[in-house]
């Protein structure tokens, strides 16, 4: 009898009542009834209607939001064999190149699992051996087995039988079953045998691919050789040192013989030791110089790279700064107790410098040292002289390299000839030709004089500016000015002069007859060599001795100076007052222009530092200021530029000399325009330094920077 279906309430998550009906009606019967029973357990437990439920999506709060392309976006990950745990920075040393270089190929097998098999062929004497100990019996081999099968069996016909109470059905050759050789079929001689595997083990390996070895190799020439051989008795060699005896004793006469004749010409006796050098020696003095250079070079093979190639990469990142590279030391071991006194650049030959070495203390004073040193070895100087007297200035003839002209605390002058062998100067001032009475401060090489005779200038603290000239053996002085300052009589009737220390001078470019000197009271005198009784001007400088004065390399107007009072002063001599003045904090021991800028200089001061400033950059700051000298006890007494390339070299009291190179930064172009191509030549220079002191000159600007 068929039973009406109740409508079934449902209550959803939502709250609300949900009626089911259903219109098919339930035939009485088993499978009606457990139908029932099933709708009725998922209205109480509220199983089977999850498709009613409502889901909510969860997501993680950090996770992203990608757009529709970043979601389709295919993000490709290679696997690769290499080894992760391998190194990658392995260096061997290549002799080819004189380097360490990295290596490109490293080894990326990396080996897992090792094991060593121990199987032995069954038919092997090692086998039975080992089976007959065991007490193992011995297998017919296959080969034996079948050949008995075919003996007989000739024929193998489809059999059918019973084996273990089993009914089946063994094949012949078109059954295409393997059996074992120990099977019941094969031991009754109801089955023929397959022979599959001659062997009783199975073994597989496999192995990655190594990379194949690989070497190298170069050989050289072998030098040429020469076998000699020759043999020598007592009287051979006897003979040849007499030979070699009587050849020394006519090289000493020919000596003495050419030495009287110098004498005569002279008409001097002078002390002369001959130092007796074979021939072998003399011919390899040359060689054994390039020798020396070629080692030096390799020794100092990075900071020769650096002196020609290394830029500052960092002066990018700066607006103004920049920074001084050390390169070379030069450094004589006898001259360490002495100080760098004077040093001087070679206008010829631009790689090499003249050191000149004393004391400024007057309680230690002793002999002095002048050395010509190169660039191209820092080791040891090219030329030693060694004086009496310490030496306090020195200075390299223009045109004539080969002559130079020193000062000493002694109150002489000499002059060295590179050419001539021997320690002693070809020209020397005695009391009698008119040596100055204190120290001489500075030298200065001039030109020719109308009889073209060689001139150079001298300056000391006696107030005494005088000209010696180079006549045959002797030098001819002449008093160009005496330095004074006037002062009154306390009793007022009249005025009376005492001596000015000069303490240095500088000669002008363009003009030959004007020069200016410093003095020890702070004062620059500007003078003439024609007017030797007056100045043509003085200007109230430093209120110390003025260490150094230079004029401007291009521009005619345009001098500096500094002193021990810590300034640095640059002048137009058509101009009392100073246009720049520049405060430095500490005692200024010298200063410099240079030469390759009209708005560029540097100085040194006794707190070890060096100063470089660029006018046409920054007017008030200097643009480096850098401690070259690492003990602090040391101070920098003197500075140059070199005349080519961009490099300083400053000296201090412990008789080192340190050479340093200009950062990019320090010796900053103007950019060219496009299009626009930038003059060149001293005018651009003279234009540049012009342009500053126009803004000073202007009425109303009398502000001193």
């Amino acid at each position: 009898m068929p039973v009406p279906h109740k409508p079934a309430t449902v209550k959803s998550k939502l709250g609300s009542n949900v009626h089911i009906q259903s219109k098919a009606p339930v035939t009485k019967g088993v499978k009606a009834n457990g139908k029932k029973k099933d709708d009725e357990d998922g209205m109480d437990t509220g199983e089977g209607e999850e498709w009613m439920q409502g889901k909510t999506l969860v997501k993680p709060p950090d996770q992203l939001e990608l757009t529709e392309a970043e979601l389709k976006e295919e993000i490709t990950r290679i696997l690769t064999a290499n080894n992760p745990h391998a190194p990658q920075n392995i260096v061997r040393y290549s002799f080819k190149e004189s380097c360490y270089k990295p290596i490109s190929s490293v080894d990326q097998l990396a080996v897992h699992f090792v094991l060593e098999g121990n199987l032995l062929y069954k038919d092997s004497n090692e086998a039975r051996r080992q089976m007959a100990k065991q007490g193992l019996t011995e297998e017919k081999p296959a080969e034996a087995v079948l050949s008995e099968m075919d003996e007989e069996n000739p024929e193998t016909p489809q059999v059918t039988g019973q084996v273990d109470g089993e009914e089946g059905t063994v094949e012949g050759e078109d059954g295409g079953g393997e059996e074992r050789p120990d099977s019941v079929d094969i031991k009754a001689g109801n089955k023929e045998l397959k022979l599959t595997n001659q062997f009783n083990y199975s073994e597989r390996a496999s192995q990655t691919l190594n990379n194949p070895p690989r070497e190298r190799g170069c050989q050289t020439e072998p030098p040429p050789r020469a076998n000699f051989s020759a043999t020598a008795n007592q009287w051979e060699i006897y003979d040849i040192y007499m030979e070699e005896i009587q050849r020394q004793e006519k090289s000493k006469e020919k000596q003495k013989v050419q030495i009287s004749k110098k004498e005569e010409d002279k008409g001097k006796k002078k002390m002369i030791v001959a130092e007796n050098l074979s021939d072998d020696i003399s011919k390899v003095a040359k060689v054994s110089k390039i020798i020396e250079r070629m080692v030096n070079q390799n020794t100092f093979d990075d900071i020769a790279q650096d002196f020609k190639y290394f830029e500052d990469a960092s002066d990018e990142f700066r607006e103004q700064e920049g920074t001084l590279l050390p390169l070379w030391k030069f450094q004589y071991d006898k001259a360490k107790c002495l100080s760098v006194t004077a040093i001087c650049w070679n206008q010829t030959y631009k790689d090499l410098f003249v050191v000149g070495l004393g004391s400024y203390d007057f309680t230690k004073q002793g002999h002095g040292m002048l050395l010509l040193y190169s660039l191209k070895n820092p080791t040891y100087p090219e030329f030693t002289f060694t004086t009496t007297s310490g030496i306090m200035c020195v200075d390299i003839h223009e045109h004539l390299s080969y002559l130079v002209a020193v000062g000493c605390y002694d109150g002489c002058v000499a002059v060295y000839n590179l050419k001539e062998e021997g320690q002693e100067p070809v020209y020397k001032s005695t009391a009698i030709t008119g040596m100055h009475t204190n120290p001489v401060w500075q030298v200065k090489w001039q030109k020719d004089d109308l009889d073209n005779n060689h001139n150079f200038f001298s300056v000391s603290s006696d107030g005494r500016v005088v000209s010696w000239t180079l006549v045959k053996n002797e030098l001819v002085f002449t008093d160009i000015i005496n330095l004074s300052v006037e002062s009154a009589v306390p009793d007022g009737k009249g005025e009376m002069s005492r001596i000015a220390c000069g303490t240095s001078f500088d000669f002008h470019k363009q003009i030959d007859f004007l020069f200016l000197v410093g003095t020890e009271d702070g004062k620059i005198h500007k003078c003439s060599k024609s007017y030797s009784s007056q100045f043509l001007e003085t200007y109230e400088a430093h209120n110390m001795a003025v260490e150094a004065v230079r004029w401007n390399h291009f521009h005619p107007n345009v001098f500096i100076s500094c002193s021990s009072d810590w300034t640095v002063k640059i002048w137009d001599h058509t101009i009392k007052p100073p246009m720049f003045i520049f405060d430095l904090n500490a005692a200024v021991e010298h200063v410099t222009w240079s030469p390759h800028s009209s708005t560029v200089f540097a100085a040194v001061t006794a707190d070890r530092k060096v100063h470089v400033f660029d006018l046409g950059i920054n007017k008030s700051e200097a643009l480096c200021q850098q401690t070259v000298v690492a003990k602090k006890k040391t101070k920098l007494s003197h500075i140059e530029f070199n005349p080519v390339h961009p490099i300083i070299i400053v000296g201090d009291d412990r008789g080192c000399v340190t050479s340093l190179k200009l950062s990019p930064n320090l010796r900053k172009k103007p950019k060219e325009k496009k299009g626009q191509e930038m003059p060149k030549g001293p005018e651009v220079e003279i234009a540049k330094m012009e342009k500053l002191l126009s803004l000073l000159r202007e009425p109303g600007s009398n502000q001193q920077n």
